[in-house]
């Protein structure tokens, strides 16, 4: 007798191993989607097939990624700011009013400041707090409930930064301490939304070229790290939606609690 065994929710051929697999016509939370990953990742879920609710604090921007997408009417655009839980939860129930479900969070929004560290104050170190982390703890916790009350196999991903094991420079002290709790939060999610089908995971980019790596930041600190990683240039944001795609998708469906790297090589573990 065969002691084979089928897998559940596998792909039956080749074809189905497309980027996209298994999203077409799933409710999509991307947040700062306005720019950089966050644009690149709900255009990208819109190629796919996605239902997009694209959420971020610039309506010009928002209007203007509306206007990119396939079919804008399929998508929901809705401005917002990420410091207050009150805020976060209220994301997830307008997404749930709009199209009763969830499927994907991809919480890719965040906030730096650049300081030195002497001259960072408590209202530095509270907005970049909240808006990486505490943000990502509400939209979590209310996006888990929401799959798990509906028992929606859903996939949450959150978005870290490679100097959460590297440590800050340039003067992001108080960001990268936010981006190393964005890892050991989501780790945390993992183990307790598994249990229920939901897989929880890290995007860790690299040197990406989005506004916020030029934000204050000296073009020659960033032409050195470029010319330190190993593929010798800076990565683009449409590089990391597709690892975004693929973590939300069919694909990555035995991965979980895990921090995907995607600097080019700038961070090796």
């Amino acid at each position: 007798m065969s002691t084979k065994r089928s897998l559940p929710n596998m792909p039956s051929n080749r074809s189905d191993l497309s980027l996209g697999f298994g999203l077409e016509d799933k409710v999509v939370v991307v947040t700062g989607a306005s720019s950089g990953i966050g644009r690149a990742s709900a255009l990208l879920f819109d190629a796919v097939g996605a239902r997009v609710f694209a959420t971020a604090r610039n309506q010009a921007q928002l209007d203007s990624l509306a206007k990119e997408m396939q079919d804008p009417s399929r998508h929901f655009f809705h401005v917002a700011d990420l410091q207050t839980s009150e805020v976060c939860e209220a994301i997830i129930d307008k997404t749930l009013d709009v199209y009763g479900e969830i499927f994907v969070l991809a919480h890719i929004a965040g906030g730096l400041r650049r300081k030195k560290l002497a001259e960072v104050t408590e209202d530095d170190w509270d907005y970049q707090f909240n808006v990486n982390l505490r943000s990502g703890f509400f939209l979590n916790r209310a996006a888990g409930a929401a799959m798990i009350e509906r028992k929606t196999p859903g996939r949450i991903i959150n978005c870290t930064s490679g100097a959460w094991m590297t440590g800050p420079v340039n003067g992001s002290d108080a960001y990268v301490a936010a981006k190393g709790g964005i890892v050991t939060m989501t780790r945390g999610f993992a183990g307790q939304f598994g249990p229920h089908g939901i897989r929880v995971n890290v995007l860790s980019p690299g040197q990406i070229n989005t506004p916020m790596q030029h934000n204050d930041n000296d073009p020659k600190i960033i032409a050195a790290a470029t010319a330190a990683c190993p593929l010798r240039r800076i990565g683009q944001p449409e590089e990391l939606a597709r690892a975004v795609i693929f973590l939300a998708s069919d694909n990555s469906s035995f991965i979980n609690g895990a921090t995907l790297n995607v600097s080019g090589g700038s961070l090796m573990y």
